[in-house]
């Protein structure tokens, strides 16, 4: 089962009020696991950023004035997802914003299935904050490096959420952050190669003869209704 882990960053938050898309990042999982397979572009959107937005992802109208627009990139963009599931942290955020940039451009629009990680989260934890940083600390996952809003950043981030989601991340495999690949278990610094020397405490004679008075002090004892 294939899976893409998907993110945008943009301009600003209303397609409608033109809003584009500046970078677009997608993570593989196969069976839930991630590949190390990516998919990463950054956009020209053919307008000026504001300071507001700017200061959010950390991406200039300098640097992005040598990128290429976005119908450059579709086809690339089109033929890394495929027709398979999209996995989306407030998908109709992203998805509105991708699909405005196809019918910009005069091209059919996305139909890929998606799954909303901020709707799994809300189920899962109703009343508690579910934006991608609450639901990265409830999960103890590493917020380090997102010191700025990442496509690529935080499609990571979104991946490992997910996995969380959805009972856990596979035992043997974990989503470096810091690069592109899938860590096998041992070759994680993780503690988890350390054997423990097994310890066992015996109660002294004193101990077990106060938890036996202790224990007939007790009338009604919970254990006596299921003997």
């Amino acid at each position: 089962m294939r899976e893409i882990v998907l993110d945008t960053e943009t301009t600003g938050l209303d397609f409608t009020k033109g809003d584009k898309i500046i970078e677009v990042a997608c993570v593989e999982l196969i069976n839930h696991i991630p590949t190390g397979n990516i998919y990463q572009e950054y956009l020209n959107p053919e307008k000026d950023i504001s300071e507001e937005a700017e200061k959010i992802h950390g991406l200039t109208s300098d640097f992005l004035k040598q990128k290429p627009p976005f119908k450059k990139i579709v086809p690339s963009f089109l033929k890394f997802i495929k027709n398979d599931s999209l996995v989306i942290h407030n998908a109709k955020f992203d998805l509105s914003f991708i699909n405005n940039e196809l019918k910009t451009n005069n091209l059919n629009l996305i139909k890929n299935s998606a799954i909303d990680t901020l709707i799994l989260a809300r189920k899962k934890f109703p009343g508690s904050p579910v934006n991608l940083d609450a639901l990265c600390r409830r999960f103890n996952i590493d917020l380090e490096i997102r010191k700025k809003h990442g496509a690529l950043i935080d499609a990571k981030l979104t991946a490992k959420v997910y996995l969380e989601l959805k009972g856990g991340q596979q035992p043997n495999f974990s989503l470096d952050l810091k690069t592109d690949t899938v860590l096998d278990k041992k070759e994680q610094n993780t503690g988890f190669k350390k054997k423990w020397e097994e310890r066992i405490f015996l109660p002294t004679n004193e101990e077990t003869d106060k938890h036996k008075k202790f224990i007939k002090k007790i009338r009604k004892p919970l254990w006596n209704f299921y003997n």
